[in-house]
């Protein structure tokens, strides 16, 4: 999963570990878990966000149009 897709999936992901399911595991936390994948999740967004805003900033490359006169 890669690009704002993932990082939203992993905050979703994250939520219902932690706040919608009640399963408990001996050797697994599953809300530390919840927690940890929603913190990845935001990191992510964070860094997306940002790189998006610098391709912005770049602006597009402007369009050359070449012609032929026959």
């Amino acid at each position: 999963m890669t690009g704002l897709g993932g990082c939203i999936g992993l905050i979703v992901v994250g939520a219902i570990l932690t706040f919608a399911t009640d399963w408990e595991m001996e050797s697994v936390n599953l809300d530390v878990v919840g927690l940890i994948m929603m913190g990845v999740g935001l990191i992510g967004l964070a860094v997306y966000s940002s790189v998006l805003k610098r391709r912005r900033a770049m602006g597009a490359l402007p369009v050359v149009e070449q012609r032929r006169d026959i």
